[in-house]
């Protein structure tokens, strides 16, 4: 991922192409923007679900205080041909108090970026022209959680440099990903050795306790239980007391409940358990969209760490992704140990 911050200047470049930008900045708006912005998510190519309407909205909704909507819309004529999806907010910075412009998300969004179509260089010098002309209302632009891939990483400093403002730009950590493309007994032999004899005892050591099964909810049908089941297990061994599981704040838990409602209704959810006699005692959050996975939260029940149930649970879960047909599967967030003991394949 990239990650830009720019501070304003005066220096405004030339925009002669015609495009026009619009602001909208209220609640109702921004809300019938749903069918135009899904739209424009697909034409645009970007393919993971952190810049649905679904998923922006919810995130508003929950974290949206004390921000304001600036989402910007590039019309050619009358057709919208980009969105660039902003927020007011206010922030301190060693200290200093600024105001800032940044994408609709947090720490809880794993990536942003603009939804251009067409005419691209065009649509970011008007993005870039819109931005500079309402200089009264930020000091400091923060784009984060940006893919390597995105060409926003390429034009915005070639702007910013042309209007002399400074900018600075940081690499996010390398985040595992698995390209499912052979079946899963081609897969699974290629693992490390000692990897794969580790799971086998200890699936037959935990299955001595009772059946050992996963458990998939991927629609409205027991979902209140199933959530309040996953949110006690992924805070349980250690993320309740750091202060960073889903239920550690009140925004957060909120967040992931609407979420989880919204995307089971498109069939784009999937809530998994590792069960013994039973017993959930490990918990994937993942969303589906467009035949790839998403792991956005997982967690286990301490009791039963000896039994790495987490890794028990991937081990389960991969095998029906593959025997699925499912494209790829993306372990979202950090390089963790455990994760690349499934794959080498990272992004940033």
């Amino acid at each position: 991922m990239g990650y830009l911050e720019a501070a304003e200047l005066d220096q405004n470049p030339s925009v002669d192409s015609g495009l026009r930008v619009e602001i909208v900045s209220d609640d109702e708006s921004f809300a019938g923007l749903e069918p135009l912005w899904n739209r424009l998510l697909e034409e645009s190519g970007i393919n993971h679900p952190f810049l649905t309407h679904q998923w922006v909205r919810t995130w508003w909704e929950c974290f949206g205080a004390g921000g304001k909507l600036h989402v910007l819309l590039v019309k050619d004529g009358d057709d919208v041909i980009a969105i660039a999806p902003l927020m007011l907010t206010r922030r301190k910075f060693y200290g200093w108090p600024l105001r800032c412009l940044e994408f609709i998300g947090n720490v809880h969004t794993p990536r942003c970026d603009f939804l251009v179509t067409r005419r691209p260089a065009e649509v970011y010098r008007a993005i870039w022209s819109s931005l500079l002309s309402q200089r009264g209302l930020w000091d400091v632009l923060l784009l984060c959680q940006l893919p390597d891939d995105s060409r926003t990483l390429d034009e915005i400093p070639l702007l910013a440099a042309e209007s002399q403002l400074p900018l600075g730009q940081w690499r996010s950590a390398a985040s595992p990903y698995l390209p499912m493309q052979e079946d899963w007994d081609g897969y699974f032999k290629q693992r490390n050795a000692k990897h794969r004899a580790n799971l086998r005892r200890r699936l037959k050591r935990l299955s001595e306790l009772g059946p050992v099964e996963m458990e998939r909810i991927t629609c409205e049908a027991g979902l209140e239980d199933a959530l309040g089941e996953g949110f006690r297990i992924e805070g349980a061994a250690w993320k309740d007391q750091c202060g960073t599981s889903m239920q550690a704040q009140q925004e957060s838990r909120l967040f992931y409940t609407k979420l989880a409602r919204k995307f089971a209704q498109r069939g784009w959810l999937e809530l998994n358990f590792l069960t013994v006699s039973g017993r959930r005692i490990a918990f994937h959050y993942s969303l589906r969209y467009n035949n790839k996975v998403y792991l956005l939260k997982p967690g286990y029940d301490p009791a039963y760490s000896s039994y790495s149930p987490v890794n028990l649970l991937c081990y389960l879960f991969l095998q029906h992704l593959f025997d699925t047909g499912t494209e790829e599967f993306d372990f979202l967030g950090v390089a963790d140990e455990w994760k690349l003991q499934w794959t080498k394949e990272t992004r940033n």
